[in-house]
């Protein structure tokens, strides 16, 4: 019946949808301060199969969004989507964190920038036409007054970094979405059923979330 569990935990927001042909019918989730996706992913999961009327054995593929993003966030929803992928015998499917936060947008014209929060005025970000084309790949930025000057199109900004980046970016033609935060795992069936549909799926065993950089462990300072 073609059922694709999409897992979503790339930030703030812990997000599982059940999807059958590429339309959501079922969607958990919750956006919280203190990151609870190792508390809550196993239960929406189980959750949502209960509430769409499936079992795992129904399930075609697992989805799983591969950031950039959380370190932590995506190891959890990254983990659980292997382990799910092996004891099921299911293809994973690897969907791209920052088309799943364009994809909320719906716009006649102009481009999408969907910008995941990094640190300090660091973002991850990349350039999405009106028809969700990819204009600009991915890529880790510090955001400055001359960002995206070369574009003379509407641009709307989605995504959790509208307040450190609204005062900085404030030419005439940048709008910031700031009701978009987070990607869900509503807007990754249309993607994740295209990808099953072209059998475009990653290797079980060897898939890595795209981090986009390196994680980086700092020493606290001598008090």
């Amino acid at each position: 019946m073609d059922y694709i569990l999409n897992i979503e935990t790339s930030t703030k927001n812990c997000s599982v949808s059940i999807a059958k042909a590429g339309k959501t019918i079922i969607c958990n989730e919750i956006a919280e301060e203190g990151y609870s996706h190792a508390e809550r992913l196993h239960v929406f999961i189980e959750k949502s199969l209960k509430e769409a009327g499936i079992t795992h054995k129904d399930l075609s593929a697992i989805a799983v969004s591969q950031g950039p993003g959380s370190y932590t966030g995506l190891r959890i929803g990254v983990s659980a989507a292997k382990g799910l992928c092996f004891a099921l015998d299911l293809p994973l499917i690897a969907v791209d964190t920052l088309q799943v936060l364009a994809s909320q947008l719906n716009i006649p014209s102009g481009l999408i920038v969907p910008m995941i929060d990094a640190r300090r005025m660091e973002v991850y970000s990349a350039i999405f036409t009106a028809n969700l084309e990819r204009l600009r790949d991915v890529q880790a930025e510090i955001i400055s007054e001359s960002s995206f000057d070369n574009f003379q199109e509407t641009l709307y900004f989605v995504g959790d970094c509208a307040e450190k980046c609204e005062s900085v970016l404030t030419k005439g033609n940048f709008v910031f979405l700031e009701e978009i935060r987070y990607p869900s795992a509503k807007e990754m069936s249309a993607i994740s059923f295209e990808k099953y549909k072209k059998n475009d799926t990653v290797d079980v065993a060897y898939f890595e979330p795209f981090y986009l950089k390196d994680f980086l462990i700092t020493t606290p300072k001598k008090q």
